[in-house]
């Protein structure tokens, strides 16, 4: 039968202790927002204890306001014209096929050089061992 203490030493002790995702990166940022402004201070520190890294903060921001206002894009529900979203999700999907055509390409692109690195060096070596007698 284990003990109490080996079986508490199955996490860690800011999992079993404190309850939250503390790296020295929350406690920085959460200090310096107390000191500037403690309302953000305080929402870095719920945060913190929900178990998020400060860095996800800004972009959960950015779409709670935009879920709430239909600022910055949103999820198209912003225009309430049906036709426009259509086009604008039409025009996502194309920029979207186009990078996707621009990595395979310069993944193609890469395997090429790759490959006529490959045979300048072979061709090198083979010179190197023509031109070489060999030794015994």
């Amino acid at each position: 039968m284990a003990s109490t203490v080996e079986q508490s030493n199955t996490g860690s002790w800011r999992d079993r202790r404190c309850g939250g995702h503390w790296t020295g990166l929350n406690i920085a940022v959460m200090v310096v927002s107390f000191v500037f402004f403690w309302p953000l201070g305080l929402v870095v520190l719920y945060w913190t204890l929900k178990g998020r890294n400060v860095k996800e903060l800004p972009g959960a921001i950015r779409e709670r306001v935009g879920n709430l206002t239909g600022l910055f894009g949103g999820d198209g529900h912003g225009t309430k014209n049906v036709v426009f979203d259509e086009y604008q999700q039409t025009q996502y999907d194309r920029i979207r096929e186009i990078k996707a055509e621009i990595k395979e390409r310069s993944d193609r692109f890469n395997e090429f050089r790759a490959d006529a690195r490959r045979r300048a060096d072979q061709e090198e070596f083979e010179r190197f061992m023509a031109s070489s007698p060999v030794s015994k």
